[in-house]
């Protein structure tokens, strides 16, 4: 590794100890653009220089907090450099949260201020981003204004949540997503993204509602490797062995986490139905695909021809039930865990079902013409399912 690299370590800590002395907060911002504009003519550093003017300027008019300036400046900085003090592998990622972890410390330290939460949420968003933009030439850009920007909005929020409880939700979540990636349920992006959502789904509301989630991931994974020489034969087959990556975490849970949110702000159970009416939708769509596609011929859903195997939109009344036995495997742990009631079930349930026929739907019109890929398609199927139970629940 080049030296050079450590000398952004001390830079970082000047920068921080000497940031709260500079006011107004002004000065320090045209103190970091005249820095940007020295590093972009150094080769190689644009995207740096471009993050660090961004951020200086939500800071000069007021949307970044110091507080969130300086934790995104030192997460980035100090993960990376521990990053990039290793091979290639899982190790790196380890040391990547480590750095994060104490650049994350090392501010609230300094301006004495414990936001455990949002330091969480911080480092958790950089680790997922490093590992899904990987060498991409603007990762640190992207790092850098991702991690700014879901600190603020959590920030803003100002949920507080106990410690040991933080912990707990850390614990879990990182736990979990690392044995989905030994057993490649999930690469690295996919590891981190799922750790992000289990510790919004465990703060926010509580362990079953992540434990709901692990039902889902079960299920979807049993029935993507049913069968699955015979669906790569045909074409069909998830790629990269149906190990799920971040873009199938969120389109898939992205609606979910939203209402967990919600209910965790609000208390409302309404916010439960949107949960369990758009994981349910997820599973049942997951498993009427990878069952539907090793039965009978499909036909379209919008003009009921037969169409070949793996096509968007087609539908096998095979896969329609699998839908629902999948939908009720999502909708019963849940009612088992006491996240949701008896009469709740068959809603949910029934929530999955619409769910999986919105994404067939949208699937032949908007994905087939390639108006949104695969990734829309899902989102809109759960964000279908899950306001479908939000309706009936009201």
């Amino acid at each position: 590794m080049r030296a050079g690299i450590w000398v952004a370590i001390p830079l970082t800590i000047a920068f921080v100890l000497a940031a709260p002395l500079l006011q107004p907060p002004w000065l320090l911002s045209l103190l970091m653009l005249l820095f940007s504009a020295l590093l972009s003519l150094i080769r190689g550093t644009k995207s740096v220089s471009i993050s660090l003017a961004a951020l200086a300027l939500l800071y000069a008019t007021g949307w970044l907090p110091l507080f969130v300036l300086l934790q995104a400046v030192a997460i980035v900085v100090c993960a990376e450099v521990a990053f990039r003090a290793t091979r290639p592998g899982l190790h790196p990622y380890l040391l990547y949260l480590a750095g994060a972890f104490a650049g994350s410390a090392g501010v609230m330290l300094s301006l004495g201020r414990f936001e455990p939460l949002i330091g969480l949420i911080g480092v958790t968003v950089a680790v997922m981003l490093k590992s899904a933009l990987k060498n991409r030439s603007d990762v640190l850009m992207v790092e850098s204004l991702g991690v700014a920007m879901t600190m603020y909005l959590f920030l803003d929020l100002a949920y507080q949540v106990p410690l040991w409880n933080l912990a707990f939700a850390a614990f879990v979540a990182f736990s979990f997503g690392y044995f989905a990636y030994r057993l490649r349920v999930a690469d690295l992006s996919g590891l981190f993204s799922g750790a992000l959502i289990g510790v919004i789904l465990i703060v926010f509301a509580d362990v079953r509602w992540f434990f709901v989630i692990l039902v889902f991931m079960m299920v979807g994974s049993a029935t993507t490797r049913y069968r699955f020489e015979y669906k790569s034969s045909l074409g069909a087959a998830e790629s990269h062995g149906g190990v799920r990556g971040y873009v199938n975490v969120f389109s898939n849970l992205l609606v979910g986490t939203a209402a967990a949110v919600l209910y965790g702000l609000t208390g409302h159970a309404m916010f439960v139905a949107l949960f369990l009416g758009s994981v349910a939708s997820a599973a049942a769509d997951t498993v009427a695909g990878e069952i539907g596609m090793t039965t009978s011929a499909p036909v379209l859903i919008t003009t009921m021809e037969i169409v070949p195997r793996g096509t968007n939109g087609g539908i096998t009344l095979e896969g329609e039930i699998a839908a629902c036995v999948g939908s009720l495997a999502v909708a019963g742990a849940a009612c088992l865990l006491g996240v949701i009631t008896v009469p709740m079930l068959g809603i949910c349930t029934l929530a999955g079902f619409i769910g999986t026929n919105i994404d067939s739907l949208v699937g032949a019109t908007l994905e087939d013409t390639g108006h949104i890929g695969n990734a829309g398609t899902n989102l809109i199927a759960t964000l279908g399912g899950g306001l479908f139970a939000l309706v009936f629940f009201l």
